[in-house]
């Protein structure tokens, strides 16, 4: 399969991609996580600790995640969110949105975003 599809679109040359948040006394507390591949990032999870939220942290994660998309010569980033998540943090960002899964979880929508750089 990979052979295939990089016969199909060439080396995705995947890359991964982690901003840590550590604590004072190193442990980790959360952070960005994702990974380059055909030329955009996907975002797969960005976490901030509950006492951190509101103070900017997680926007700044997005502005560094985006400096290393931009010096990896990347298209655009991508990721996904639920309903009950951070679609307004992510849209503030000047993320669009480009699909939408109904009823993932039942009752809820799950969001795709892409921001072209």
């Amino acid at each position: 399969m990979r052979a295939y599809n990089i016969a199909q679109a060439g080396d995705p040359r995947i890359r991964p991609v982690a901003i840590l948040i550590a604590a004072e006394d190193g442990t980790r507390e959360g952070g960005l996580w994702g990974r380059i591949g055909y030329d955009w990032l996907f975002v797969e999870l960005l976490a901030v600790p509950e006492a951190a939220r509101g103070q900017g942290l997680g926007r700044t994660l997005m502005q560094q995640a985006e400096a290393i998309a931009r010096e990896a010569g990347c298209a655009g980033i991508w990721l996904d969110t639920y309903e009950f998540q951070a679609r307004g943090f992510y849209e503030r960002l000047g993320f669009t949105l480009f699909g939408t899964l109904p009823d993932h979880p039942v009752g809820q929508r799950r969001f795709f975003l892409m921001k072209r750089l």
